[in-house]
């Protein structure tokens, strides 16, 4: 384990203190199991920049063969027919 230094607001080292002593835990267990949540969270997220540089990539790529060729201007319409 490394050792660090954390600077809190006073706010959230009243919450930590609150709840280490509810919970019988330390300060650092409770900011220990934050960050390892925090990092699962991000690292099951795809990278935002990436998706935006694929959906760029392929933009005006493809054909419609629909029938009618007014997608664009009434996209909401046929969303709303389709949900009926």
């Amino acid at each position: 384990m490394h050792r660090t230094q954390i600077s809190f607001t006073n706010e959230q080292m009243t919450m930590l203190r609150t709840r280490a002593a509810s919970e019988g835990r330390s300060i650092a267990d409770l900011v220990r199991e934050s960050v390892d949540r925090h990092a699962a969270t991000h690292a099951a997220q795809p990278d935002r920049q990436a998706l935006i540089a694929r959906a760029k990539a392929v933009a005006g790529r493809f054909r419609s063969r629909a029938k009618n060729r007014n997608v664009s201007r009434r996209h909401d319409d046929y969303l709303a027919e389709a949900f009926r």
